[in-house]
């Protein structure tokens, strides 16, 4: 499909591409004009009235509202509960004891005119989830970040953490990677600090006189290892149902061992003001008014965590509008209702545009439409402690969803500014499709011409990596779709994505309204989002409408949603990326291993400070990448075949042969599974998008034959190279087939 970026023309040539999965006339606009700006702000204020998080009483208030809504609605809705393992803080100390005793304030204190002090309901300490029960003492060092180039760098400086206790700051990597990298080294004890050069009061005032973080807040959190799994610890790969087969809490692997805690940039200062040894590396200072120093600290750090450990009960509300046409083929909308405290902006901006979504649906229903597609709209519980509500219902209804499932569409958080849109590549046509039926609240153009224009801008500027220039300059050409981003995790898109291989989207506005500065802590209230996140919830508005379009578009397509060619040119960029990693690899190796010859580490070094060299970089062979060429070569001819045929006979299908070709595009990105799953981690099965070990949220692509290049696993990468290969053919060759049925 062809677009210009230039206002009008967009809705115009949209027109065309549109129509073969386009509403009835007119529907898209009485769905619009049930969507209630004020309605939204009314359910904000109620929901996040009270602390919201897993096992909490208000938790458990909504779900139950959340039914009562849905069902006042018209749709077919109940709760379905999980027995997942939640634990809860008994106790948390972090003190210097000696001649000038210290204690951390562990709470933030309320700030007046706020739900932080008119609250009933407990609010949670500072405290992160599945981190280790533990009571110990021992110098503190400073690791930055805390991510693997940290350590590396801290080795050059003479700097071991082992035995001791380490403090990283928030940001570069997932707070999960911190202690799991802490305990690795040998660390015992780990703390986690947002540094207000991050989302404090270097970047704009704090609350309540603007968004940042003010000095007392806190950020909380799950450190599960959800890069081996996702969702209860206790019953990875099966539905924590009351019968499921439980890990105990020894052999579960994804438990961090150490005990963690979250503290303010406050208490944070304190500590870091007691650390003496080498100054910091200059692009490790933060903004706080200390020398920057990585320790060891000449005062020992007492802290100790204790928790309850028990099952909590998770509610998912389920909510169906029947398929009057295809009944057994789903499209499935989330959002989760559980916060870490009220939750407002995170993950409430998101509930209330999917209420609205399900409100609109509900009214159109009632006045006589009916889907053409089941539509099954969830609200998922306990999302934070790590996707343990959508995990568990997905692996229980994993057999159901891989034959069902048509498109899961996801959203959490939501704020002030332009559309992200993330997912399946395959999808890039249809995404782009819906963004061109939503008008941007500020700008008064379509939210997908917004993006464009801010990603060309964005792109002219230079910077990141060379996935995101490739995404940056498609965007640019309007004969092209505007590439989506590929999802890691971090949401609850990811057991339907990476387990499940099913079509997946992720929606959500942002970049304007600033939430950061109260992320996961006390202060994520219903007058900050209102105040700084998005002011008149306009936005909420836009995000209801994009997806609520989303899910009409794909309830009532005649024809398959996937634009395969999209998809085929980006993997074709994935592999040209990890072909250049591996020459990058080799040449950085080689580089390095001369230096390492040449003493230049030492002879680099100031003489008067502790130096280590770095550890030698293994050799990187010549890899074989023959195999993945010519898998990309044949799926990108059979793509071209399949859309071809598809936009010149697609319309022309009778009943029976349009049955056939859905029945062999809905279970297309299961093609992209592999049963033994990625290296270490098997729950993980999609061969094209997973978490990264050492990145968390963050996407690997390819990640089988990737990580094995990042991480020096050599024979990993070749095998990676020929499941990731047959793959692709097997694609291809689905593909093959729908071409077959479209060509008669």
């Amino acid at each position: 499909m062809r677009r210009t970026l230039f206002g009008l023309s967009v809705l115009l040539c949209a027109g065309a591409a549109l129509a073969q999965s386009a509403p009835e006339a007119g529907l898209t606009a009485r769905f619009d004009s049930q969507i209630s700006s004020d309605e939204m702000r009314g359910w904000m204020k109620l929901m996040a009235a009270e602390p919201n998080q897993v096992g909490g009483p208000h938790d458990k208030i909504n779900a139950d509202w959340l039914l009562a809504r849905f069902k006042e609605y018209g749709w077919d809705a109940h709760i379905e509960t999980f027995k997942v393992l939640y634990p809860t803080p008994l106790s948390e100390t972090l003190e210097m004891k000696g001649p000038k005793p210290w204690k951390a304030m562990l709470q933030e204190p309320p700030i007046p005119g706020d739900s932080s002090s008119t609250a009933k309901d407990y609010a949670l300490p500072a405290y992160v989830a599945f981190q280790g029960d533990g009571d110990v003492s021992a110098p503190l060092v400073y690791v930055n970040y805390g991510m693997i180039d940290d350590y590396k760098r801290l080795a050059t400086l003479g700097i071991s953490v082992k035995g001791r206790i380490v403090i990283a700051r928030y940001g570069q990597g997932w707070r999960g990677l911190k202690p799991k990298l802490a305990q690795e080294h040998g660390a015992i004890g780990c703390l986690i600090y947002s540094d207000p050069a991050d989302d404090g009061y270097s970047v704009e005032s704090v609350y309540p006189k603007g968004p940042a973080r003010p000095p007392r807040g806190i950020q909380r959190g799950s450190v599960a290892d959800m890069t081996l799994y996702p969702g209860d610890p206790l019953t990875p790969g099966v539905g924590a149902t009351d019968d499921a087969k439980r890990l105990t809490r020894e052999t579960a692997p994804s438990l961090m061992k150490i005990p963690t805690l979250p503290i303010s940039y406050a208490d944070a200062q304190v500590l870091l003001g007691t650390l003496d040894g080498p100054v910091a590396p200059g692009n490790w200072h933060g903004t706080l008014p200390i020398t920057y120093r990585v320790g060891p600290g000449n005062r020992p750090v007492h802290m100790a965590v204790k928790s309850e450990w028990s099952l909590k009960p998770a509610y998912d509300v389920i909510a169906t509008l029947k398929g009057s046409m295809w009944p057994d083929q789903w499209v499935i909308r989330g959002n989760h209702h559980d916060g870490w405290v009220f939750g407002a902006s995170d993950p409430l901006a998101g509930q209330i545009a999917m209420l609205a979504e399900a409100t609109a649906l509900g009214g159109l229903a009632k006045s006589g439409w009916k889907p053409k597609r089941t539509i099954v709209y969830t609200s998922w519980d306990a999302e934070e402690p790590m996707l343990l509500g959508s995990t568990e219902w997905a692996e229980t209804h994993a057999a159901e969803l891989q034959q069902k499932a048509v498109l899961y569409i996801n959203s959490d958080g939501n704020g002030r500014g332009t559309l992200n849109m993330g997912g399946s590549e395959d999808m890039v046509k249809f995404a782009g499709d819906v963004a061109a039926t939503v008008i941007d609240p500020e700008t008064h153009v379509p939210v997908g011409q917004r993006r464009r224009a801010v990603m060309g801008v964005h792109g002219l500027a230079g910077g990141g990596d060379d996935h995101q220039k490739w995404m940056e300059k498609t965007a640019s050409d309007p004969a092209k779709d505007a590439p989506i981003a590929a999802l890691g995790s971090g949401s609850d898109f990811s057991p339907f994505l990476q387990r499940l291989g099913i079509e997946t989207l992720d929606f959500g506005f942002g970049g304007e309204g600033q939430d950061g500065g109260v992320y996961h802590s006390r202060y994520d209230t219903f007058e900050h989002h209102s105040r700084f996140v998005d002011p008149g919830f306009v936005y909420a508005g836009a995000l209801a409408e994009t997806i609520g379009h989303a899910v009409l578009m794909a309830a009532d397509a005649d024809l398959p949603l996937q634009q395969a060619g999209d998809f085929a040119d980006t993997v074709a960029q994935y592999a040209d990326e990890v072909k250049k990693l591996a020459d990058a690899r080799r040449g950085m190796a080689e580089t390095q291993n001369a230096l390492l010859k040449a003493n230049a580490f030492a002879l680099a070094a100031d003489p008067t400070e502790p130096h280590a060299d770095p550890v030698a970089l293994s050799p990187v062979p010549k890899i074989d990448f023959a195999a993945l060429d010519g898998a990309v070569a044949a799926l990108k001819t059979s793509a071209k075949a399949y859309d071809d045929a598809l936009a010149v006979k697609g319309a022309g299908l009778s009943p029976e042969k349009r049955a056939q070709l859905q029945k062999l595009m809905q279970s297309l990105d299961q093609t992209l599974l592999n049963e033994r799953g990625l290296p270490g981690r098997d729950w993980y099965r999609n061969l094209v998008y997973a978490p990264g070990r050492y990145t968390g949220y963050g996407a690997k692509t390819l990640p089988g034959i990737r990580e094995a290049i990042e991480e020096e696993r050599w024979a990993d990468a070749v095998t990676y190279i020929g499941l990731t290969s047959d793959a692709f053919k097997a694609y291809a060759a689905r593909l093959d087939e729908a071409t077959a049925v479209l060509n008669g």
